[in-house]
């Protein structure tokens, strides 16, 4: 990769004028109106207080020209005495005007990150399938911050300029023709800074994504550094993220760069404009063109005049990055969801009746993963699905959940289409359980409760314990009490699914999916899952994608997938008894787990 080559950017990623990310900035700042015109006005008595100093100094000189010996000394104590006064004053209104913009901006950014957040939360599956959760979450943490600091630069650059303008007006009516002078040389500074804003954005904006690289490599391996040590590849995540940020190096490097040119060339070219100036006001006063305090306030001023000027360009970089980080922010709060509901019609309780009818559905651009797929499942029934990996039966669980979004076809649930169903209400009434159960670092009844906050510990006991005498939660060394640990660490896979599993069965669904959440536990810890399983079997429609022969000879109906498409379907009798495919499952998946194939194995075993 070359020095100067762009990152890559996230497809979401999208470019708006600096005119439409002001407005968006102000629609932030707007429920602040109040404070914000008392930021205002502590920005114009702190910018006049502080403009009034070189007028004060001015007309100080002239009127020092004229004064006698004795009346010189009171005239210096009472400039100074007002020039600290107007100091105290200036202080004053900074103060004010800080700490109420703190406390906006605070506001704002906390709003805006909770914004990014929902929307971030918004989004269906396949949009993290296609984005790396650390770069999302770079967006919402540092983007935010770096939004913050963008209107906090707004109010003081706001305030330099203020003064700037009311030095200009002083030293137009003091002498007009050397504040042209001046100004003729303004849009000569002006457009050498503003002429690094488009660079000035983009290096800003590959400096941000660098960034957000290497927080996605911290995140991934730090999730996965069980893996790795299992493994032995701590050198080589490492080495990952040593690349990863190198390549942060190397872009911020370039922002350095290009930013560090804008004040060094504004400066040098200020330098030669002070010289003309200063040779001018020389040649003015010589002649009686200007006062000695008319040629000080031009010295003196001129820093009032050029220093908004040499402060943008000084915060150029900060400008850029609050603009940048904005636009990735607005980026994420804008993309629109793959999903798309055509309604919202709060349904009622859920009977369970589900039906697909020609329905096409692909991951991305991909190769289609159910092909004109139809079938009705009837209110109460239990159907389980079987195939082999890549055959579509967790992608059927996945749009009945509606965490993609089907290209063709139509589902209806209880004979409504799906796409019209609000899906708060609808999810309410689902329950999935999955082959990899996710638990939140906290406690067992914690997790338990994630799908049911009013339930209280009794009611959880009493569901435990149907669940084999409640042994399985009497193993735990505090109970419901326990403490989980990240993603479930602290305890083993069977518990985490018992956990997951009474989850579900707190919330007592209409429709229940289960993803193959038992193809990957002892034995003992199946048969309370299929207690549990049994409980919520004989009041729920379930769809059930399983490996463990317990669970799909005691469903109602079993159909066979092959990509995307029903090749069989029937009772596990009726299709042993076809010797078709699921026969050649049967044998192949789940032969070895039947009791029949166990009391032969023993035979065979005790002969021997």
């Amino acid at each position: 990769m070359g020095f100067w080559d762009g990152l890559d950017t996230e497809k979401y990623d999208r470019h708006y004028s600096d005119r439409f990310l002001v407005k968006r900035i102000l629609d932030y700042l707007h429920p602040h109106i109040s404070q914000i015109v008392i930021i205002s006005i502590m920005v114009l008595l702190s910018a006049t207080m502080s403009g009034l100093t070189p007028i004060l100094v001015s007309r100080s000189l002239d009127s020092f020209k004229s004064s006698n010996t004795s009346d010189l000394s009171t005239s210096i104590l009472f400039i100074c005495g007002l020039i600290a006064l107007i100091g105290v004053l200036s202080w004053f209104g900074n103060w004010i005007r800080r700490r109420l913009s703190s406390a906006v901006v605070a506001d704002a950014a906390t709003k805006l990150a909770a914004d990014a957040f929902e929307a971030s939360q918004s989004h269906d599956l396949s949009f993290f399938d296609e984005n790396s959760s650390g770069r999302v979450v770079s967006r919402i943490t540092s983007d935010t911050r770096d939004y913050g600091q963008l209107v906090l630069l707004i109010t003081d650059i706001s305030a330099l300029f203020f003064e700037a303008f009311i030095v200009t007006l002083v030293m137009f009516i003091t002498n007009w023709q050397m504040s042209l002078l001046l100004f003729g040389f303004m849009p000569l500074v002006f457009f050498l800074a503003v002429g690094f804003r488009k660079l000035a954005r983009k290096v800003t904006s590959d400096g941000m994504r660098a960034v957000a690289n290497v927080n996605a490599s911290i995140k991934e391996n730090i999730s996965g550094i069980s893996v790795a040590k299992n493994f032995r590849q701590e050198m080589n995540i490492y080495l990952d993220f040593k690349e990863a940020n190198q390549t942060s190096f190397l872009y911020n490097l370039k922002r350095g760069l290009v930013l560090s040119l804008v004040i060094p060339s504004v400066n040098g070219f200020w330098g030669i404009i002070y010289g003309l100036l200063i040779y001018t006001g020389g040649l003015n006063l010589t002649n009686g063109l200007i006062t000695l305090g008319g040629w000080g306030l031009f010295i003196l001023a001129q820093d009032r005049f050029i220093f908004p000027i040499l402060d943008l360009s000084s915060y150029w970089s900060n400008i850029q990055a609050g603009l940048a980080a904005t636009e990735r922010i607005f980026a994420l709060i804008d993309t629109p969801q793959s999903v798309q509901q055509t309604g919202h019609f709060a349904i009622p309780p859920i009977k369970g009746k589900i039906k697909f009818r020609n329905v096409n559905f692909r991951y991305k651009n991909e190769e289609p993963v159910l092909s004109d797929f139809s079938i009705t499942i009837s209110p109460g029934e239990n159907l389980a699905i079987v195939g082999h990996t890549g055959a579509g039966k967790s992608s059927i669980a996945r749009l009945i959940a509606r965490f993609y979004e089907f290209q063709s076809g139509l589902i209806t649930i209880d004979d409504f289409d799906i796409r019209t169903l609000d899906l708060n209400e609808y999810r309410r009434q689902l329950g999935i359980v999955t082959q990899s159960p996710f638990l939140f670092d906290g406690t067992v009844g914690d997790n338990i409760r994630y799908g049911c906050q009013v339930c209280d510990d009794q009611t959880i006991l009493q569901m435990a314990n149907q669940i084999g005498d409640g042994e399985w939660l009497s193993t735990l060394p505090d109970g419901l009490n326990t403490r989980v640990g990240e993603r479930g660490i602290f305890l083993s896979l069977g518990q985490r699914q018992l956990v997951s599993l009474m989850r579900v069965l707190i919330q007592k669904p209409a429709i229940f999916i289960l993803d193959e959440a038992t193809a990957s536990i002892d034995p003992f810890t199946e048969w309370q899952i299929q207690q549990g399983l049994r409980m919520i079997l004989s009041q729920t429609t379930s769809i059930l994608i399983a490996h463990r022969l317990s669970t799909v000879k005691s469903v109602d109906r079993i159909i066979v997938l092959e990509s995307g498409k029903i090749i069989e379907e029937g009772s596990h009798t009726v299709l042993l008894d076809k010797g078709g495919h699921y026969a050649s499952l049967y044998q192949t998946y789940f032969r070895h787990q039947s009791l029949d194939y166990i009391e032969q194995s023993k035979k065979m075993v005790s002969s021997i």
